[in-house]
């Protein structure tokens, strides 16, 4: 029996950026988180990452490459950092130059949906799969998709930003000034806001902690109407993005992850309802709509895949 190979992932957050041994599915080791924002440069947070990396190869000295996701644009092909959005200073930063030079190990950034969609194709709810859509519910809302057995990266690496598609074309003002995009209406802050509104609206006043996806699951499941709605509402929304990319890309299967997704059936059952009502024939047969099966490990696991893939080929 072949040993199963050992890889470094890392999942750079806004907030944090972890650091792992991965071993197939499994996170058999990591480094203390190191916190984002403390940082003033891309430079000085590129030395603590290498740190974490040394730390753990201390332990494990037979790593064969290092996987990155980055929360924004990344040159997939040269690891070139292109932007950021919530980190500031990340703007055409050569990260995988930077790390081999230090580490001197084969390192590979993928944007970090990209490698929760992989983790979920390779490894989780998509395997089988040759056509899939796969969606990450959290702070913002990423995807990524895989066509005929390929990650589709697109002309410049940018494909699959589900989150940045219209549900409104008269909607809100999103940050790269599209309209309606659906993370402008679903991600964690902006569920949070439009819950305040819903129950002001009835009269009832409650503090932003009593509104996260979290707090109305909770509520939801005790009988709020108001909690109940918001998901229902929550789900058409999805159901929107969703089905613009049923009938563009005709996938198997559709995974939904990330935190927001905890909410399980709650934003599921009206996921489902909405999307099948509007799709028909050859894109609604058999179309799986599954929860992902990695929790907030699937980036660490996804960029340790992604890196392990390339260096065999």
């Amino acid at each position: 029996m072949s040993k199963i190979p050992l890889a470094i992932g890392i999942d750079f957050g806004g907030t944090s950026v972890k650091t792992g041994v991965v071993r197939g599915c499994e996170i058999i080791d990591q480094a203390p988180p190191i916190a984002t924002q403390e940082f003033d440069s891309p430079d000085d947070l590129i030395r603590s990452m290498v740190r974490a990396v040394e730390d753990l190869r201390s332990r494990h000295s037979d790593l064969s490459c290092v996987g990155i996701g980055m929360p924004g644009f990344v040159d997939f092909e040269k690891g070139l950092v292109l932007n950021l959005t919530n980190v500031r200073g990340w703007e055409n930063v050569e990260l995988k130059k930077q790390l081999e030079e230090q580490i001197k190990l084969p390192v590979f950034a993928e944007n970090d949906a990209n490698c929760m969609a992989f983790a979920e194709w390779k490894l989780g709810a998509g395997r089988g799969y040759e056509h899939l859509v796969c969606v990450s519910l959290g702070t913002g809302v990423g995807g990524g998709v895989i066509s005929h057995g390929q990650m589709i990266r697109g002309a410049r690496f940018a494909a699959g930003e589900i989150g940045q598609t219209s549900i409104d074309y008269q909607g809100r003002r999103g940050h790269y000034g599209n309209l309606g995009a659906l993370e402008d209406y679903i991600g964690n802050k902006e569920i949070a806001r439009d819950a305040l509104s819903a129950y002001r609206s009835a009269g009832i006043f409650k503090d932003e902690e009593d509104c996260t996806p979290a707090a109305l699951s909770e509520a939801a499941r005790h009988g709020d109407e108001i909690a109940i709605g918001c998901w229902n509402s929550l789900g058409r929304m999805l159901a929107t993005s969703v089905m613009n990319a049923c009938w563009l890309l005709n996938p198997e299967a559709i995974v939904i992850g990330g935190g927001v997704a905890r909410a399980g059936e709650l934003i599921f059952n009206p996921l489902r309802e909405h999307l099948l009502r509007q799709l028909s024939g050859p894109f609604k047969e058999q179309l799986a709509i599954l929860p992902a099966e990695f929790g907030h490990e699937a980036g660490t696991i996804g960029a340790a895949a992604i890196a392990l893939e390339k260096i065999s080929e």
